[in-house]
């Protein structure tokens, strides 16, 4: 367990709130801020708490091949576990042969979480570990995080993207400039109560969903969305990459949409069930939908939604 302690006066951060976390060593933190103060907050840990930050910038022998960087590495950091067992564990040994240089961003990535893993560090601070990676290199950190919690290693992993922290993070938590606060991961009893004693404006013969953009109002049609998130309380529709914030509650639009195909996929989400291309599988118990839009978004799928989604599915 360890035990962090943010003081913004001390610091002297115009950006960064004081508040304190402690990360325990059965389970990964994740902490989701914007860009702006997860540099600060980075810039803090490393000038007061002396951790190193793996962000996959340290240099790799390019010229050595992916085992070659494995052994010296397994070496210089004096590694127990047996080296055919660190490249299966990486998905390195197809690869293994291949002069690093030759590798894809994937494969080079997967070498960095690998070096990062034999370090045996503690605790282990990860940036944005899983941004621009594809699926498998994903699935293969994920794996890393497992390990690492079996191994009673604390884990901080620092996001941009609050999809990134719910799928990472078995607590995650969401840094804004009034403080820390701890995500919701999971559904409660309550929350089907709430959604059907809440009041709404809406009536169910409505057919535009209404959304603010400046001093506009833009009114959507249902299968225009891919799917609706909660940020501070409100919800926001998601097209492509495109967000827009509306008055409504999340619990008030689940209620509302359901009648247009739309699905309550996880506490944060709604999905536009027309709009799901596949589910996806990280790891047990953690799982995805992908988003069939331009940008192939992936959104949070709760594992006690699992069943239910494939059943809507006839899987």
């Amino acid at each position: 367990m360890v035990y962090f302690k943010i003081d913004n006066e001390a610091f002297e951060s115009d950006l960064l709130p004081s508040f304190s976390l402690t990360v325990d060593e059965t389970s990964a933190t994740a902490l989701y801020c914007d860009a702006d103060m997860q540099e600060e907050l980075i810039s803090f840990l490393q000038s007061h708490n002396k951790f190193p930050i793996f962000d996959h910038k340290e240099g790799l022998y390019e010229r050595l091949t992916v085992e070659a960087n494995i052994v010296f590495y397994h070496k210089w950091f004096r590694c127990s576990t047996p080296i055919p067992e660190i490249l299966v564990l990486f998905d390195l040994q197809n690869c293994a042969k291949s002069p690093l240089h030759k590798c894809s961003g994937s494969e080079r990535r997967r070498v960095h979480f690998a070096k990062y893993y034999m370090s045996g560090t503690s605790p282990m601070i990860f940036r944005e570990p899983i941004y621009n990676l594809d699926i498998r290199s994903t699935n293969t950190f994920i794996r890393m995080l497992q390990q690492i919690k079996e191994k009673h290693i604390p884990v901080l992993v620092l996001v941009s993207n609050m999809e990134h922290a719910l799928l990472l993070g078995d607590v995650p938590y969401k840094l804004q400039s009034k403080g820390l606060q701890q995500v919701e991961v999971e559904y409660q009893d309550g929350d089907t109560a709430s959604v059907e004693t809440e009041s709404t404006s809406m009536t169910t013969s409505l057919l535009k969903i209404p959304a603010k953009v400046d001093d506009k109002i833009i009114l959507f049609d249902p299968p225009e969305i891919d799917y609706i998130e909660s940020q501070d309380g409100k919800a926001v529709i998601v097209i492509n990459d495109t967000s827009y914030t509306m008055d409504y509650t999340l619990a008030k639009m689940e209620k509302k949409l359901e009648l247009y195909g739309f699905y309550r996929c996880h506490r944060s989400y709604i999905v536009n069930l027309q709009k799901v291309r596949e589910i996806i599988t990280w790891s047990k118990n953690t799982y995805s939908l992908r988003i069939d839009n331009k940008v192939q978004s992936t959104i949070p799928l709760s594992r006690n939604k699992i069943q239910d989604i494939q059943d809507k599915f006839n899987l």
